[in-house]
């Protein structure tokens, strides 16, 4: 049943993302607040090149206050569509772009406490291609074995919801 909402308030409004407060008045008719983080919908990319590598991206991430082994993922811009990001993230992360995609899911994040939604995509036929980390990142570009990512997810080498989500598809649907 629908939480019914009677207020919201604005808390913080951030450069990637914002805070409210929603009151809310449960099916019992009891009320109680809740708090949102809006965040945009992104994309992620699990990119495999002819040997059957894919390539992920290590990068240091404030949140984890540690250097994570990633699929490579950004923002979708306003107004573009999910696949134009993919394209143009992959390009700006790895320096490669795809001739062939296919969507593998979507889902939200964290959904709890969080707006944001990510599509996720597998990339093949790779080619080079001349992007570039946006002036905050610093990305290493990996290639490893995709047959290799149970393994990694399970040792915790790779921890973050998005790649063990990807990476667990694109290794199903190419086994």
């Amino acid at each position: 049943m629908p939480e019914r909402t009677t207020h919201t308030e604005r808390i913080y409004r951030g450069r990637i993302v914002s805070l409210r407060q929603d009151t809310v008045e449960l099916p019992s008719g009891r009320t109680t607040k809740r708090e949102i983080v809006e965040h945009a919908e992104v994309v992620a990319i699990v990119p495999v090149d002819s040997e059957g590598n894919v390539l992920l991206v290590r990068q240091y991430r404030k949140a984890a206050e540690r250097n994570l082994l990633e699929i490579p993922a950004g923002g979708i811009e306003e107004g573009e569509e999910p696949l134009r990001s993919a394209r143009r993230e992959l390009e700006e992360e790895t320096g490669f772009s795809a001739q062939n995609w296919e969507r593998l899911t979507g889902f939200y994040t964290s959904p709890g406490f969080c707006t944001e939604y990510m599509h996720v995509f597998l990339a093949t036929n790779l080619s080079a291609a001349a992007g570039k980390p946006d002036d905050d990142e610093n990305i290493e570009v990996v290639r490893l074995p995709l047959s290799k990512a149970p393994e990694l997810i399970s040792s915790g080498e790779i921890c973050d919801a998005k790649s063990i989500a990807g990476l667990l598809l694109a290794y199903a649907r190419r086994s």
